[in-house]
């Protein structure tokens, strides 16, 4: 067994133990793995119940138990508008499931020697020398004052979100305002910048807050992409497909797909003032500019590091299985169970990320949250901005994907019911 967690862990989980996995994912019956085919099957039927009152177009899930592939379905529909079946190999945004990836990529840089987690940014990015912090903002014309910081940004507030650098679009509404102004997005379906551009233009604005002071969800894991190029001297596509994407056989991911892979993207739904369903087909306004819906369909030249993949369940479940792992995947390692370690274990001291904490990478379940639906505590997790939602459950040794391409969806708490039933349906 290989003992991962250690107590360097937040004190509300003394240790945890990942127990050593297969080399690779593979499929197998339910059953080889406890858990209950009825289960799954019950679960099937809440899905198709929102199929069916068209709260969503259709979803694919994954779950797999010590290396099992134990559950892979596809239910519903890829575009509502021609009524394709959706297939588990199908394509979707992953939006936020992008950061993961990135600060896999800072801790690859760290084992190499290239940077260390309390290096100041501006060691990498001169131009966050200095930093100021908002003091007053006046939101009839984006007008604002300014105090020093009390110290610089590091490498760790980046990725713990804890920098004091919000989100465009989506953010506060002073960060919204400021970062309209300065042609600043949160990194999806706009042309005409790069990853270089924006994080130039994310260095001119001020912190929302002093570093370390806060958790505040932001375009941290963008600037860290820039890190990264800066550092490799390479594009973050380039890195990525070289680093870690080639490796794992990640061969469904990219920011902007190859011509090939393009009628395997699902579509992009939302819902009218009435909730009712329907096909994105123009570009959706957002706070500076407007998201085209389609953007992995384009040649973009945007790397966002922090939103900007599109993927498969299974290429994503290669990816957590790897973490799982410990940082090898198939006979390839990644990183050091040191470097996992610290991607898994809380890096936010007493703030708080709901009733979770945060690592690294991940959001991590506290027993507070472990209460709610029954996911161990020590649980990573996350998700994205089109409704897709993931966990690494160490204790059970189970990882578990459902992706649904929707914005927005008031029937969200599918998401919870998905973690229910898969919990509900082992039966060990």
């Amino acid at each position: 067994m290989n003992k991962f967690f250690s107590a360097l862990a937040f004190p509300l989980v003394l240790a945890q133990i990942i127990y050593a996995q297969p080399s690779r994912l593979i499929k197998a019956d339910p059953t080889y793995s406890s858990f209950s085919k009825a289960g799954f099957n019950r679960l099937n039927g809440i899905v198709k119940q929102y199929v069916d009152s068209q709260w969503i177009a259709g979803a694919v899930m994954i779950v797999a138990k010590d290396g099992n592939i134990v559950y892979h379905e596809a239910i519903g529909y890829s575009d509502i508008k021609s009524k394709e079946k959706l297939r588990t190999d199908h394509i979707f945004r992953i939006a936020s499931q992008t950061k993961a990836i990135t600060s896999v990529g800072i801790m690859m840089l760290m084992e190499q020697g290239k940077l260390l987690l309390d290096d100041p940014l501006s060691k990498y990015i001169p131009a966050f020398a200095n930093n100021m912090v908002l003091d007053k903002f006046n939101i009839a014309d984006s007008s604002f004052t300014t105090i020093k910081a009390k110290r610089d940004v590091t490498i760790r507030d980046l990725l713990t979100h804890t920098s004091g650098i919000g989100y465009a679009q989506i953010g506060s509404e002073e960060y919204q305002a400021m970062t309209a102004k300065a042609g600043i997005y949160a990194g999806l379906g706009v042309s005409g910048i790069t990853l270089e551009d924006q994080v130039r233009r994310i260095a001119s604005l001020p912190l929302e807050h002093q570093p370390g002071e806060r958790f505040t969800y932001g375009l941290n894991i963008d600037v860290l992409g820039r890190v990264i190029e800066v550092i490799s001297k390479e594009p973050l596509d380039k890195f990525f497909r070289i680093n870690i994407f080639d490796p794992l056989g990640m061969n469904d991911t990219w920011f902007y797909l190859p011509a090939d892979k393009h009628k395997r993207l699902v579509a992009l739904h939302g819902e009218d003032s009435t909730g009712k369903l329907y096909r994105i087909t123009e570009p959706i306004p957002l706070a500076g500019a407007n998201m085209d819906a389609d953007y992995p369909l384009s040649k973009g030249k945007m790397f966002a590091g922090g939103a900007g993949l599109s993927s498969t369940a299974n290429d994503y479940a290669i990816f957590m299985q790897m973490i799982l792992n410990g940082g090898i995947y198939n006979g390839k390692r990644l990183l050091s169970d040191n470097s996992v370690k610290l991607l898994s274990v809380n890096q936010i001291g007493d703030l708080t990320v709901g009733n979770n904490k945060f690592s690294l990478a991940f959001g991590v379940y506290t027993p507070k949250e472990a209460a709610r639906l029954g996911l161990p505590a020590g649980t990573l997790e996350w998700g994205g901005a089109f409704n897709s939602s993931y966990w690494i459950d160490p204790e059970n040794g189970i990882i578990a994907q459902l992706f649904i391409n929707q914005w927005p969806n008031s029937h969200g708490d599918i998401h919870d019911k998905f973690k229910v039933q898969v919990y509900s349906a082992l039966v060990e």
